[in-house]
């Protein structure tokens, strides 16, 4: 028996990329940082991620192919410094999000550790368009 994939479905045209939208998403799903995602009513979200230690300079946040991502890289170890416990990571990270069509990434702040990332839903845009039905002339059934 042959699996038929969702991307493959012959009434799902144009839908491929689907299924590896899915698996980009899969493969960010590691636990650090750790994050929240709120929905913010009527059309926003709001990921905020807990970044602790790291500084405005040590993040950067961009779109990347309808992916918004987030990476974080501490500066070098301060070698004088001898810790007796560690608990505290400061590991670089990269954590990705795929973003649906029409959802745009409005503004990011930082407040207490906390890395606040707002996205917007637009409206979408709503287009009826007859395509034309073009005669060939001259063509003969034999």
């Amino acid at each position: 028996m042959t699996k038929i994939s969702l991307g493959s479905h012959p009434y799902l045209l144009g839908f491929d990329q689907l299924e590896r939208l899915v698996e980009r998403a899969a493969k960010g799903a590691e636990g650090y940082p750790p994050y929240n995602i709120e929905h913010l009513p009527p059309d926003a979200f709001r990921i905020t991620l807990a970044v602790a230690g790291f500084s405005d300079d040590d993040l950067a946040i961009t779109t990347e192919d309808r992916q918004l991502v987030i990476r974080g890289r501490m500066p070098g170890a301060d070698e004088s410094r001898v810790f007796l416990h560690r608990g505290i990571a400061s590991r670089a990270f990269q954590r990705s999000f795929v973003l649906a069509d029409g959802v745009e990434v409005v503004s990011a702040g930082m407040e207490n550790g906390l890395l606040h990332i707002d996205l917007r839903r637009t409206a979408p845009q709503q287009v009826v368009k007859t395509i034309p039905i073009s005669r060939k002339e001259g063509i003969v059934n034999e």
